[in-house]
């Protein structure tokens, strides 16, 4: 997994609540079970007419937030059914980042799993984000996590809190099985000692 360190990019504003994982990605895209390709997906009935012509006013069909690294949303973001496809969508896009005034637990937890850094922070400051994000190209905006701060384009911070736990994880770039792999001596150390203790165990006789 990608670290996650300081992010410097454009934000896209999505001013919406309750947006659902069947929003993000619906479900006719969820039959694959490989982390790549969803992008194109992301947000599929907002972005594209039913004969895949691009919606004009939808933010990511626009200029500078075609590349959008950072996405600006309101309550409730990735509630709805669990589908991790949703974070897959988001990472293929290329999205590291959402910020919200609070997420769907479900999507919250996938989101670190998945290297993208989901961030809450009051309504107010996500207005105040949101009024950045539109600007596009001409302002970017830096996710700092070592710091655990969001700064404005003019300079303005704003702390967030993130489990420590789950921020080591994304410095480090660790998924599950990067984690697993931390401890791979220790695990190669007692599977020698099963297989050890398992070869003077007495062989069973039937008769």
């Amino acid at each position: 997994m990608e670290k996650f360190t300081t992010l410097t990019g454009i934000a896209a504003p999505l001013p919406m609540i309750n947006v659902d994982t069947d929003m993000i990605i619906p479900k006719q895209f969820l039959k694959t079970i490989k982390r790549t390709g969803l992008g194109k997906h992301l947000f599929d009935e907002m972005r594209y007419t039913p004969d895949g012509t691009e919606i004009p006013g939808f933010v990511l069909n626009q200029g500078a937030w075609r590349k959008a690294q950072i996405l600006i949303a309101g309550e409730n973001f990735g509630c709805g059914s669990s589908r991790e496809h949703a974070p897959w969508a988001l990472l293929d896009f290329g999205i590291r980042c959402v910020i919200a005034p609070d997420f769907a637990d479900i999507f919250h937890n996938n989101c670190f799993k998945n290297g993208i850094l989901p961030v809450r922070l009051p309504r107010a400051v996500c207005d105040r984000l949101m009024e950045d994000a539109r600007m596009g190209g001409n302002a970017r905006i830096t996710v700092d996590l070592q710091r655990q701060v969001v700064a404005r384009p003019n300079g303005e911070e704003f702390h967030f809190d993130i489990d420590p736990f789950r921020k080591h994880l994304l410095l480090n770039g660790l998924d599950d099985i990067g984690q697993t792999m931390q401890h791979a001596r220790k695990i190669e150390a007692f599977e020698q000692r099963q297989r050890k203790e398992k070869s003077w165990l007495p062989a069973l006789t039937v008769g």
